[in-house]
């Protein structure tokens, strides 16, 4: 089985072939084994959701701490298997353990929408850290604290740390068209070697990257701490771990370093996460610990492809993603595609507008229960007063050599 680097991005910093190297192996102990089943005792095939909420678009639920955690709870313990991403699960300082949910970076959800990449469900990887060389002392000594406090009390599997030979010198911005977060690193090529330093040393096979992230002035982050407005840190945050995933294709997440921010009160619930410690680190762990690898042979036994996916659920104007797109336009076993009006983010791409079919509901309550209908065999507007209409017939008839088509 091969591991995937993306066919555009095969080349290491130093313009070697990475697909020429020799890739870690997985252990047999690190087979699938149901996890995310692909089917139910009864015999039929288990019922697969990919849950999306874009990065640093102020989504109203998923733009935050963590805030999206209790809806991917409440929908994994309705379906067989939940499909995620970091932006979804990561709430700082803290995290919650599902066997039924698959931990995808985004640029790889991407991909497996697309149909190049499949998931294979892994019991454990091999976690290596980049740290970046512009965490000073006190600060990069917490977060090693961390890590071994979540090897130590949670048994995760970090194996290594290596830091950058160059400070990675994060920049971000809000794109003033788009009014999303965004950024850039001055050195990638820096975090590039650190992550192939850790592939060719320890055999890592998921990376966690730290980097040192610009102090905000209080003001900048106020509207953040209050629930308002959208995340400074999760574009550029994004940008950082799809740089990884593209070159190296192994499952990668981000935990911005920063400085405490001074104390304040009151904070928004939804943000409160984030106040809480010196470190964003152990969500990210946490989830890389068991996330699923990215294979290209789709022959792979047990490997997850996106014509398993049932349903996709998504906030109504975020529709516009390579991988929501991708969904939306599949021409066999397309997913039901599941819009939430309530989580608004800085977007406007709604399925009417991009001509995409799609259920739109008000809220995630509505989403779980059209979700538990589809997985139920049960068409959802039949819950719903006066949907169901009487049944329409066509058939077509032969005109002076002309297909007509009538409904009766």
């Amino acid at each position: 089985m091969a591991l995937l680097p993306h066919p555009t991005a095969l080349t290491s910093v130093a313009g070697q072939t990475l697909a020429g190297k020799t890739k870690p192996k997985r252990s047999k102990s690190n087979q699938f084994k149901p996890k995310c089943s692909l089917s139910t005792p009864q015999g039929r095939r288990g019922y697969t959701s990919v849950m999306i909420v874009p990065t640093g678009v102020g989504a109203s639920i998923g733009g935050f701490a963590g805030d999206a955690l209790p809806v991917a709870r409440t929908l994994s313990s309705v379906v067989d298997c939940l499909i995620t991403h970091p932006n979804v699960l990561n709430a700082a300082m803290l995290y919650w353990p599902m066997t039924n949910v698959l931990y995808v970076e985004g640029y790889a959800l991407d991909r497996f929408a697309e149909g190049l990449w499949g998931l294979q469900p892994v019991h454990q990887n091999r976690v290596g850290l980049v740290l970046d060389a512009g965490i000073e002392k006190e600060l990069l000594l917490r977060h090693l604290q961390v890590v071994d406090a979540a090897r130590a009390s949670l048994g995760l599997p970090v194996v290594e740390y290596a830091v950058t030979d160059t400070p990675l010198q994060v920049e971000k911005w809000v794109d003033p068209k788009s009014g999303q977060s965004t950024g850039r690193i001055q050195h990638p090529d820096s975090l590039l070697r650190a992550v192939q330093t850790l592939i060719d040393r320890s055999m890592v096979n998921a990376v966690a990257v730290v980097a040192r992230f610009p102090d905000d002035e209080f003001e900048d982050t106020d509207d953040y701490r209050q629930g308002i407005g959208i995340d400074l840190l999760a574009g550029v945050e994004a940008v950082i771990s799809h740089m990884v995933v593209k070159n190296f294709g192994i499952p990668c997440a981000h935990a911005p370093a920063l400085l405490p921010m001074p104390l304040s009160t009151p904070v928004s619930p939804k943000a409160a996460a984030e106040e809480i410690g010196y470190t964003f680190l152990p969500c990210v762990l946490a989830g890389l610990s068991n996330a699923p690898q990215y294979v290209v042979d789709q022959r792979e036994r047990d490997c997850i492809l996106a014509s398993d996916v049932d349903s996709v659920i998504l906030p109504l104007d975020a529709c516009g993603g390579d991988g929501a797109l991708a969904f939306a336009n599949r021409k066999r076993n397309k997913p039901l595609i599941i819009a939430v009006e309530e989580n608004t983010t800085v977007l406007n791409d709604t399925p009417a507008k991009l001509g995409i079919e799609a259920v739109t509901v008000s809220n995630y309550w509505e989403a779980i229960g059209v979700v538990a209908a589809h997985k139920a065999g049960v068409d959802p507007y039949s819950l719903r007063k006066n949907r169901i209409k009487n049944i329409q017939h066509k058939s077509s008839i032969t005109s002076n050599g002309h297909t007509v088509a009538i409904a009766r």
